[in-house]
């Protein structure tokens, strides 16, 4: 076993007696063995610590489910969208995971059929050898309201996270596989840091397309240096705070095909050679959904009704289960962190209207060279293929005003997918798609962000 990771088990056999191998008598052969340092199991040295991880609380917990969510009505694609199962107010049937952190157990068996999309986003701080921690992420597999018949397990998967032992990698021919109505607890040591996206790799063309999908991002030892940058917040490890910031907010991109989702959800087949995105997702919302507020993002605080359920986003009860807004807000000077991360199926076109984007990572890496060179480059558009993250940012520029409406005296400046189908979805009236806007606020009109995508206005 590699130092990146511990393993995580609740039970096994006993190799000797061919009983079942508990926890507790496992912590016990654990514990006879730490003056050797390493338990033998299986034929397998396993370090002391590792006897006892799944055992410690996990530090966020997420249950693999069914549900629906909300999509413009037009462009109507009949049958398949709306769909005519949806409950009021909502259109489309999906495949997601639930933030169910610190949830009684009646609570959390409720939360089947609430799937959101995107996944919750969450963050982690990079592994200090020096302080070593784990971060340790549950998975409950909560099963299909709409599909009883489907037994489809579920697992995490945290795309390109580096010498992952393959135990905790969630590719399931090769690890854990999440049956329903079971729960594993995945251990990580995220020894880069950079934007990273997660998803179930149980069929994972079908599960992935169905939502369940989100982005994760490592913080580098290097956060609280306040000696590099005011703000003490960074992408990176620089060394000389070219990756400070003052604000963050993720862009998490997907997509839908209709005709899948109605399948899914009318126990047909879809043929995934015929595949075609109809919906280009922001933060799984369309423009101008992307605008309206967030619902519970803080991760390791959620908030919910006292079922347990999602509370919608304040005026916009149809995103009750899209949680995460894309709008930017910032104030004149402040440098801004965008985190894209892309799980569509097809290349995106990123581009920032008007403001010029410095690109500093790219898939969890920094741009510097072996010899230290600065890689990094400006640019107004970003090409991401499926499967790819970057990390940008931008200055915010001078005040000029106000474009705002109803007096709101910010300036506007549009973030948007320059591919014209994945804009606008082609629905009436251009609206529909990959769209967001940056505001400038006057200085002082904005408090300090507590966590990403917060808006923070006063």
């Amino acid at each position: 076993m590699d130092d990146h990771s511990t393993a995580g088990l609740s039970s096994e056999t006993d190799a000797a007696t061919g009983a079942r191998l508990g926890r507790r008598r496992f912590l016990q052969l654990a514990g006879g063995a730490a003056a050797v340092g390493a338990v033998a199991w299986r034929g397998r040295l396993l370090l002391p610590e590792a006897a006892v991880a799944a055992d410690l609380p996990p530090d966020l917990a997420l249950g693999g489910t069914d549900g629906w969510m909300y999509l413009p009505p037009t462009p109507a694609i009949p049958p398949f969208h709306p769909d005519v199962l949806a409950p009021d107010g909502l259109t489309t049937y999906i495949f997601g995971f639930r933030n169910v952190t610190g949830m009684t157990t009646l609570q959390r068996s409720a939360q089947k059929n609430h799937a959101q999309h995107s996944a919750p986003l969450f963050w982690v701080d990079q592994f200090d050898p020096d302080h070593p921690v784990d971060f340790r992420v549950q998975l409950t597999n909560l099963g299909l309201a709409l599909r009883p018949d489907l037994f489809d397990a579920h697992t995490v998967h945290w795309h390109g996270f580096r010498n992952v032992i393959p135990f905790f990698d969630g590719e399931p021919s090769g690890s854990v596989a999440v049956p329903s109505g079971r729960s594993f607890t995945y251990v990580y040591r995220p020894r880069d840091p950079g934007t990273y996206m997660y998803h179930c790799h149980v069929e994972d063309v079908e599960h992935v397309q169905m939502g369940m999908t989100g982005l994760v991002f490592v913080r580098p030892l290097q956060d609280g240096n306040t000696t590099l940058y005011p703000s003490g917040r960074y992408l990176y490890n620089d060394g000389d705070g070219s990756t400070g910031f003052d604000r963050e907010f993720a862009m998490f991109l997907s997509e839908v095909w209709a005709e899948a989702h109605w399948a899914d959800a009318h126990i047909q087949l879809p043929e995934w050679s015929d595949y075609q995105a109809d919906f280009t997702l922001l933060n799984g919302r369309v423009y101008p959904d992307t605008l309206a507020p967030n619902g519970s993002i803080d991760p390791f605080h959620p908030v919910h009704d006292a079922d347990g359920d999602l509370i919608a986003p304040a005026g916009h009860p149809n995103l009750k289960y899209q949680p995460h807004s894309s709008l930017v807000t910032c104030q004149p000077g402040e440098r801004v962190a965008l985190r894209f991360a892309n799980l569509g199926f097809r290349e995106q076109a990123m581009s920032l209207a008007g403001i010029r984007m410095r690109v500093v990572g790219r898939d969890a890496t920094p741009m510097r060279g072996r010899d230290g060179t600065d890689t990094s480059y400006e640019t107004e558009t970003l090409n991401i293929g499926p499967g790819e993250s970057y990390d940008v940012v931008f200055t915010a520029p001078a005040h000029t005003g106000g474009s705002g409406t109803s007096g709101q005296g910010y300036d506007t400046y549009l973030l948007y997918n320059r591919a014209y189908t994945r804009s606008n979805n082609l629905a009436p009236g251009g609206f529909g798609g990959q769209a967001t806007e940056v505001r400038v606020h006057p200085a002082g009109a904005l408090s300090p962000q507590q966590y990403p995508n917060e808006w923070a206005v006063q």
